[in-house]
């Protein structure tokens, strides 16, 4: 017998059903991106679509050299030709090349968002995976605080959209701009200099190339010795600070609380004035749900012209992961409507269900197939979480009626097919 071949480690199927491996069905996932897609929309924010492959070194010149996904993480791999060519571990860098190969940031402004399969090799754990999936934002050419505002509340509202406000709390932060934060850099180091012997490996390594990046190490002795290190909004210059001030008048006015997070940094130098995340304690250590901030410098460095820019990513994993964790009910994943029906009633059963699907656009309408008892048919149309089942039995067809049985009320009624669908139409809507 053949050897069993099964998934990469870190790369998972999503079912169509729950199992132990594979919890979150796609029917949650597709529930979660049909509300980000409708979001997008009512934003007035544009789908791009980008390759998964693209050439490495644009990662390396977007990412960073001495950063872990460039140094530890990225799938690359030489193709026949001799190019170097790299799954990507993230949409950003993709999403500025295509906006420069094509011209879309000269003056003019861009609201783009897209969806897909990034891929980064590490251990694989609850909420991260070597294939995995973002939902991203970016935006380019607005330099106000006006449009970090835009991108904050737009995810605020997603999470009231998926009934999630109470479980995630904003973080903001500002990182200046690229001289304020060389002098905060160089006062950083040295103060870091002289703990040296406490730090871990990760932040001894990134102590000159990226020290930035030690303020968030998870490390309890790092964090003791950060305790009394500087702090960058005392460095930051005062177009920085009148920045911060002007979006969290915004956030306050709508509402929407946050805390001030001197720690959350990013730690490349095309990264300027606010960043900002969404976290939770909801997934243990994988605390982060969205992560997002302004990125002016990307642009040139990518070999475009000065473009300001700004975006967010949502990890999708973690996002099901959290709505599934905490039983939401918000985002049904249940069919409505199942069709019972005699052996003799099959062919008028799916044409009853076509004719439903143009009036009833709305609701999941689900043809029994496969044959099977009346009795069978009603305990998977109970399984399936149907809220009424359609029976068509020899009564049914001869008289030209269906038999309408709300499953979880426990009552029936009796109706010509003709009245069928206003009858749905008008009580489905009254239950809802």
């Amino acid at each position: 017998m053949s050897a069993k071949i099964t998934a990469i480690r870190g790369m998972n199927d999503i079912l169509p059903v729950a199992t132990k491996d594979s919890p979150v069905t796609t029917e949650r996932w597709q529930a979660v991106e049909q509300v980000l897609r409708q979001l997008m929309q009512q934003y007035g924010y544009r789908e791009i679509r980008l390759p998964i492959v693209e050439a490495t070194p644009l990662f390396k010149r977007a990412i960073g050299e001495v950063t872990d996904i460039v140094e530890k993480e990225m799938y690359t791999f030489e193709d026949r030709g001799g190019d170097s060519l790299t799954l990507r571990p993230e949409g950003t860098a993709g999403c500025v090349r295509a906006c420069l190969e094509h011209s879309l940031t000269y003056n003019q402004t861009q609201r783009l968002w897209y969806t897909g399969a990034m891929f980064r090799y590490e251990r694989p754990q609850k909420g991260r995976y070597r294939q995995f999936h973002q939902f991203g934002v970016e935006t380019f050419g607005m330099t106000g605080a006006d449009i970090e505002a835009e991108l904050i509340l737009m995810t605020a509202r997603l999470w009231k959209l998926l009934g999630l406000t109470d479980v995630v709390s904003l973080e903001l932060n500002s990182l200046g701009e690229k001289e304020s934060r060389q002098a905060y850099r160089a006062a950083l180091i040295s103060y870091l200099e002289q703990h040296v012997d406490q730090l871990d490996d990760d932040s001894k390594r990134r102590l000159h190339t990226n020290p930035l990046r030690v303020l968030d190490s998870k490390d309890p002795k790092v964090q003791a010795v950060l305790v009394n290190a500087p702090q960058l909004f005392d460095y930051l210059d005062e177009e920085s600070r009148t920045h911060q001030q002007k979006l969290t008048a915004v956030l306050d006015a709508a509402g929407v609380s946050y805390t001030l997070n001197p720690r959350l940094v990013r730690g490349l130098d095309y990264y300027n004035k606010t960043v900002f995340e969404w976290v939770t304690t909801a997934l243990g250590s994988q605390g982060t749900v969205c992560a997002g901030g302004r990125y002016d410098g990307l642009v040139t460095q990518l070999g475009g012209q000065a473009t300001p820019a700004v975006g967010f990513a949502i990890g999708l994993e973690r996002l099901v992961l959290l709505i599934d964790t905490l039983q939401q009910d918000k985002i049904s994943t249940e069919t409505d409507i199942y069709l019972v029906a005699d052996e003799n009633a099959v062919n008028q059963a799916l044409l009853v269900a076509e004719t439903l699907r143009n009036t009833l656009t709305k609701y999941r309408i689900l043809t029994h197939c496969g044959g099977g008892s009346f009795k069978s048919q009603m305990k998977k149309a109970d399984k399936t979480g149907a809220i009424i089942a359609l029976i068509l039995g020899q009564d049914e067809i001869a008289q030209q009626t269906v038999t309408v049985k709300w499953l979880q009320k426990g009552e029936q009624v009796t109706l010509p097919q003709t009245e069928l669908s206003d009858y749905l139409h008008s009580t489905l809507g009254a239950s809802a």
